[in-house]
C-alpha cells in the first residue's frame, strides 16, 4: 500500500518520476521548481534562494484553548491591532463549565478582542477550526499558520502550520516565523481506492510507514500523481489533516476541477488557481501510495502508527490485543488493570463505543456514508453507543436536509454540534476498560480523558467512517466496510453560508481601540519571568524514558484544559498524568530561587553551588525535565508555558519529536539542551546539572558546551548540544521569554 524510497527523485512535466539526474539541473535547483518552495519563497520577507526562510503567513487561527493566552501575551508585548485574519474559534471549550470554571469568560474575552483589535470570532458550536478555515480562509497559493497541530489545508491548496501561541504573537507583532529551507518529500498516488475505503485508512497507512523512522519528520510532503483525481476533496482533506502525525512540517497538494469546484461551492472562486510543480522538480524522497491495494485500517492504542489491517486484527485478535496490554503495563504499571482481551467474543472484537467527529471525522463524505450503511438498521439498546458531531453548522445543516443527520438518528446514533470535544478528553470520555473506536486525530494515551493515575484506562482505536458504520450495524463486532455492500445515493453536499452570516462576527480591518477587554476571574496574566543569568544551575523534577513523550503528557488535555487561560491553576497539571511529584518537585525548586534572589540560600542549594564551586550571586537555579524525545502532539504552548511558570529553566533530551514543541520551549525561555545519541543517562530526579558561562555561550552564538552533573555519588561530565537557534531565539532565551524580549525592545 506505501512504499518508501529514501532517496532524491526528479518529477518531470509532474508526470514523470525519474532517479536518475544526468543532464538535470542540481538538485537545489530543481527543489525550487515544487510547489512547496513556489509557496514559501512568495512567504519569505527576505526573498531570494537562501536556505534559511522568514515566513509572513497570510492568515492565522486559533481556539479556546489557546487564543486568551495569545493575545494576553501581544498586549504585553506591543499588539495595536491584528495585522491579518485572525479566526479565533471556540471549538475545544465549547461546554458552558468544565472543572469548576466558566469557559464562556473565555469566549467573551474573545469577541471583545475582535472586536478591539478586528478579528473574527466564531461562536461555540459553529464550527470546529480547521473546517473554518477550510470553508473561509484557504486560498490557493497561501498559508495559513494555526496554534493547533492539526492545521493542514494542502489538499485545497493552501500550506498550513501548526505551531505553539508564541509563534503566533510573532505574526501578530509584524515578525516571522523562522524556519532553515526543509526537505519536499513527493506523495505519489496512484490508482482508485475501493469502495468502502475511506480517508482514514490511507492516513494511518501513511503514518504506520512513516512516524516510528521519522522518514518525514519537519519536512514538506508534496501530493501529486494519477491518483489525486480519484480522490473527492473531503476524501483529500481527511488525509491531509493526518499528515500531522507523521511530524512533517506540512503539507501541500496539486491543485484541479475538484479544487476550483470547492472554492466556487463556497462562493470564493478567486481563492482558487492551479498549483503543479515546474518542468523539472526535484523531491529529497519519495512516498509511492497505491491507492487501489489500500485495505480497510484500525489504529490500535496508543498511537495512531500501531496500525494493522482490520483483516491482520480479525485473523488473530488475542495475540494481538495482549501486545496492547503488555504495553499498557509497561506505561502505567500497576496504577491501572487492563483486560482488552476480554472484548473478544467467540473469536471476534467488539467495541464499546464508536465516534466520527472533528476535523478529520465529521465531513460530510464521512456521515452520508455511515448513514447509509446505518440505514434501516439499529447500533442496539445493549453497551454499544455510537455519536457522530458534524464538523461545522453548514455541514449539519446539509445532513438534516439529505436525510443523513435522520438516518444515523434512526439507527439509535446520538448526533452531537461541532465540537472538538472527543479529541482531546472532554467528550465522550470511555467507561473504564472501554475500548473506544474513532474517526478522530488521535489515540495517544490518557488523551480521550481516562485517569491512569486515578486507576482508570479506557482503549482508543482510530478507524475510518466507514468501516465505524459497518461495525456499529454488525452490533460492536469490528467490521472492514469493503467486506458490506452499499451505495450512497444521497445528494452531493452543498454549502449553505447563512447560519454563518448570522452569527459570525467579521470585525478584520476595523479595529476599535475604544473596545474594553472582558475579563472574567479566570482570565489571568503571565506571572513575572526572569532573564537568564551568567550561570545555570538545573535541577532534574522529572526523569522520563519513554521512547516518546506527548504533549499531552507533558500537560494533559481535557478537564485541565478549563484552566487555560489561568497560568498558576493550569501549571498545576503538568505532567500530572505521567510523573505526580513533579509540580511539587519544581515548585520547591522555584520557591529556594525566589530565596535566592532575595539574598538566603538553603542548604540544598548551597551544597550543589558548593561542589562545583559556583556563586548564588549569578547562577540560577530551575527545575528540568528530562526525557528521550518529547513534545509528540498537540502544538499547545502550555506543553512549555506550565514547565516555565513552574520555574523551569530547561529541558534535556535526545531529540525533540516536533519543532513546534521545541519553538514553544524557546519562546517560554527554556533552553532546548540536547545530548549525544550515544550518551548514556542514569541520572535521576534530584540530581543536579550545572551549566557555566550559558548567557555569554547562548548570546555569543555558540552551539555546544560543557556542564557538570551533580549525583549522590559525585560530579560527572557531560556536553550539552543548543543547536540552530535564530539570533532572535538566541535574544528570547538570554531574555527569558517571549514577552520579555519585546518588552526590552519597545
Amino acid at each position: 500500500m506505501v512504499e518508501l524510497i529514501p532517496h532524491g527523485v526528479y518529477l518531470l512535466d509532474g508526470k514523470k518520476v525519474v532517479t536518475d539526474p544526468t543532464g538535470l539541473p542540481s538538485p537545489d535547483e530543481s527543489r525550487e521548481n515544487t510547489i512547496t518552495y513556489g509557496i514559501l519563497r512568495a512567504h519569505d520577507v527576505d526573498g531570494g534562494k537562501g536556505k534559511k526562510m522568514r515566513i509572513r503567513f497570510d492568515a492565522m487561527v486559533s481556539h479556546d484553548i489557546t487564543y486568551v493566552g495569545i493575545i494576553q501575551t501581544a498586549r504585553a508585548s506591543g499588539l495595536e491591532k491584528f495585522p491579518l485574519p485572525y479566526a479565533m474559534t471556540n471549538c475545544h471549550n465549547s461546554l458552558c463549565a468544565v472543572g469548576g470554571t466558566i469557559n464562556e469568560d473565555d469566549h467573551v474575552f474573545g469577541l471583545s478582542a475582535a472586536k478591539k483589535y478586528g478579528g473574527i470570532y466564531v461562536p461555540a458550536n459553529q464550527a470546529v477550526i480547521h473546517q473554518y478555515a477550510r470553508e473561509a480562509l484557504t486560498a490557493c497559493g497561501n498559508m495559513i499558520l494555526g496554534s493547533d497541530s492539526h492545521t493542514r489545508y494542502g489538499s485545497l491548496g493552501n500550506m498550513g502550520v501548526g505551531e505553539g501561541g508564541g509563534e503566533l504573537v510573532k505574526q501578530l507583532l509584524r515578525n516571522t516565523w523562522d524556519i532553515n529551507a526543509p526537505e519536499v518529500v513527493l506523495v505519489w498516488l496512484e490508482g482508485k481506492p475501493r469502495h468502502g475505503v475511506g480517508p482514514h485508512d490511507v492516513a494511518i497507512s501513511l503514518v504506520k510507514a512513516t512516524f516510528e523512522s521519522g522518514f518525514v519528520k519537519n519536512k514538506v510532503l508534496e501530493f501529486a500523481g494519477p491518483g489525486v483525481k480519484e480522490l473527492p476533496i473531503d476524501f483529500r482533506n481527511g488525509i491531509d489533516v493526518m499528515t500531522t502525525e507523521t511530524t512533517c512540517l506540512s503539507s501541500i497538494w496539486i491543485t484541479d476541477e475538484t479544487v476550483k469546484e470547492y472554492y466556487e461551492l463556497h462562493e470564493r472562486p478567486e481563492a482558487f488557481k492551479k498549483l503543479e510543480p515546474g518542468k523539472v522538480a526535484y523531491y529529497d524522497s519519495m512516498i509511492r501510495i497505491d491507492l487501489s491495494t489500500q485495505e480497510s485500517m484500525i489504529a490500535l492504542p496508543f498511537h495512531p502508527s500501531n496500525a494493522y489491517t482490520i483483516h491482520e486484527l480479525q485473523a488473530d485478535p488475542v495475540n494481538i490485543l495482549k501486545k496492547i496490554e503488555d504495553d499498557a503495563h509497561k506505561r502505567f504499571g500497576d496504577k491501572i488493570q487492563i483486560d482488552l482481551v476480554s472484548k473478544v467474543k467467540d473469536g471476534k472484537l467488539v467495541a464499546d463505543q464508536a465516534l466520527i467527529a472533528g476535523c478529520s471525522g465529521g465531513t460530510y463524505d464521512n456521515l452520508s456514508e455511515a448513514a447509509t450503511i446505518l440505514k434501516g438498521k439499529s447500533i442496539g439498546n445493549d453497551y454499544f453507543t455510537m455519536s457522530c458531531y458534524p464538523q461545522s453548522t453548514p455541514v449539519y445543516l446539509a445532513t438534516t436536509r439529505n436525510h443523513i443527520a435522520e438516518e444515523l438518528l434512526e439507527a439509535g446514533v446520538v448526533i452531537k454540534p461541532a465540537f472538538c470535544g472527543p479529541c482531546f478528553g472532554a467528550g465522550d470520555v470511555p467507561a473504564n476498560n472501554g475500548f473506544s473506536i474513532r474517526h478522530t486525530t488521535r489515540n495517544f494515551p490518557n488523551r480521550e480523558g481516562s485517569k491512569p493515575g486515578q486507576g482508570q484506562i479506557s482503549l482508543v482505536s482510530l478507524m475510518d467512517a466507514r468501516s465505524i458504520a459497518a461495525t456499529a450495524a454488525n452490533g460492536g463486532v469490528i467490521t472492514a466496510a469493503t467486506d458490506i455492500d452499499y451505495e450512497d445515493n444521497h445528494k452531493p453536499y452543498t454549502y449553505d453560508d447563512r447560519i454563518y452570516k448570522s452569527r459570525i462576527y467579521n470585525g478584520y480591518g476595523k479595529a476599535d481601540l475604544s473596545v474594553e477587554l472582558r475579563y472574567g476571574p479566570n482570565i489571568k496574566d503571565w506571572p513575572t519571568m526572569y532573564p537568564m543569568e551568567e550561570n545555570m544551575l538545573l535541577e532534574f523534577a522529572a526523569v522520563i524514558h519513554d521512547p516518546v513523550t506527548t504533549t499531552d503528557e507533558l500537560i494533559p488535555s481535557g478537564e485541565t484544559s478549563s484552566y487555560r487561560s489561568n497560568p498558576l491553576k493550569l501549571s498545576e497539571f503538568a505532567l500530572s498524568r505521567r510523573c505526580p511529584e513533579y509540580v511539587g518537585l519544581s515548585k520547591n525548586i522555584q520557591d529556594q530561587d525566589l530565596e535566592r534572589r532575595a539574598g538566603q540560600v538553603s542548604i540544598h542549594l548551597a551544597k550543589a553551588l558548593e561542589a562545583v564551586g559556583a556563586s548564588a550571586q549569578n547562577t540560577s537555579y530551575g527545575s528540568c525535565v528530562f526525557a528521550n524525545k518529547p513534545g509528540d502532539g498537540s502544538a499547545r504552548e502550555q506543553a512549555a508555558s506550565c514547565q516555565k511558570v513552574l520555574g523551569g529553566d530547561a529541558n534535556i533530551c535526545y531529540e525533540y519529536a516536533t519543532k513546534r514543541y521545541r519553538s514553544n520551549c524557546i519562546n517560554w525561555g527554556i533552553v532546548p539542551f540536547t545530548i549525544a545519541p550515544d550518551t548514556a543517562f542514569d541520572y535521576e530526579v534530584g540530581d543536579f546539572v550545572f551549566v557555566p558561562g550559558i548567557r555569554k555561550a547562548i548570546l555569543s552564538g555558540a552551539e555546544e558546551i560543557d556542564a557538570q552533573v551533580i549525583t549522590k555519588s559525585g560530579v560527572k561530565p557531560i556536553h550539552l548540544f543548543f543547536q540552530n537557534l535564530t539570533a532572535d531565539e538566541r535574544e528570547i532565551l538570554a531574555d527569558g521569554c517571549l514577552m520579555n524580549y519585546y518588552k526590552n525592545r519597545k
